[in-house]
């Protein structure tokens, strides 16, 4: 169909939202005129998510389900569902419907308009506690000094041309963040703004510790910051001890030799500490480097229907 508009929905644990997402998008999308496929990504759940993706595929053959063989996480899923769509345009959007259904229709107006890229920039960040605001703010304000794109209040909510998607696949690495991918891409971008939803059933996946695993994967896969940060301590470090030295042969010369056993401990401790943790980080890109050089695909598919058929034959499960 032309100018079809595939909607990317990565679901972990959703088994509670699925049927009524596909629902509430069906009506939206078909009440616009827009013609649509939605492509939801099961990304290895352990409730019934498969099992209402597939009910959802029975009552509407719009309805793409991809199965993954284990969890392989948010982002994969992300380029997995849109390794699979075949629409002109593209959108990826929670599946909890906290991504507001109706701001595709503005999305999609402007992607006809002539835009390539349309950024889903949030009003506010719901109700989050202060840790979790701060940590975001600190997390995206690295990632906006790094890439040279503002990425404050920015989302996984965004709706893409073909050539945008096609672009983005076709980067060779492992390690991918998706959302600062679409923005480094460039390409003719808008933005669009929207109020987060709360979510209706469920819970949310994100605790604290995961979102600081992904803030520090993210940042490493996609920027060399960190490494600089390794630089910067040890030039600290260095002026550290060039002024101690000098203090030290100061006390010498005068006759006040430093007993020095406290300072001299404090020191060794302070220096130990830096050296093991920029080896820490250094170890971490090289873990990653590893992974690269591996070429392990990002996903393995285990199966993929559409409406009630079984298409795994005929897809693309190699995760690129």
């Amino acid at each position: 169909m032309k100018n079809m508009l595939s909607v990317v929905l990565p679901a972990y644990n959703e088994g509670l939202m699925v049927g009524k997402t596909c629902r509430v998008l069906g009506e939206v999308l078909k009440g616009a005129g827009i013609p649509y496929e939605l492509v939801l990504v099961n990304d290895g759940s352990s409730d019934n998510t498969w099992e209402e993706i597939l009910k959802a595929g029975h009552k509407d053959p719009a309805v793409l389900g991809v199965r993954f063989s284990r969890n392989f996480g948010k982002e994969a899923a992300v380029f997995a569902g849109m390794a699979q769509a075949s629409g002109d345009v593209v959108a990826v959007m929670d599946c909890d419907l906290q991504h507001p259904p109706e701001t595709l229709i503005e999305m999609y107006d402007l992607w006809k308009q002539g835009y390539e890229v349309i950024e889903g920039v949030k009003k506010s960040r719901g109700k989050e506690s202060f840790f979790h605001k701060e940590s975001a703010g600190f997390f995206y304000g690295i990632m906006s000094k790094a890439t040279g794109i503002d990425m404050q209040n920015a989302s996984d909510f965004k709706m893409m041309d073909r050539q945008v998607v096609d672009n983005i696949l076709a980067m060779p690495e492992r390690n991918m963040f998706f959302r600062a991918t679409s923005s480094w891409v460039g390409f003719k971008t808008t933005s669009v703004e929207f109020e987060v939803h709360e979510r209706e059933a469920g819970e949310t996946k994100w605790s604290t510790w995961s979102l600081v695993k992904y803030a520090f994967t993210n940042i490493v896969a996609f920027t060399t910051l960190p490494l600089q940060f390794v630089t910067i301590g040890g030039g600290i470090c260095f002026l550290g001890s060039l002024i101690l030295v000098i203090y030290s042969l100061i006390q010498y010369f005068t006759g006040h030799a430093v007993e020095g056993y406290t300072t001299t401990l404090l020191v060794l401790l302070l220096i130990g500490s830096a050296i093991m943790l920029s080896l820490g980080i250094i170890g971490y890109y090289i873990a990653k480097i590893y992974e690269e050089v591996k070429h392990r695909p990002r996903y393995i598919v285990s199966r993929i229907m559409r409406g009630g058929e079984d298409v795994s034959e005929t897809a693309r499960h190699d995760g690129r």
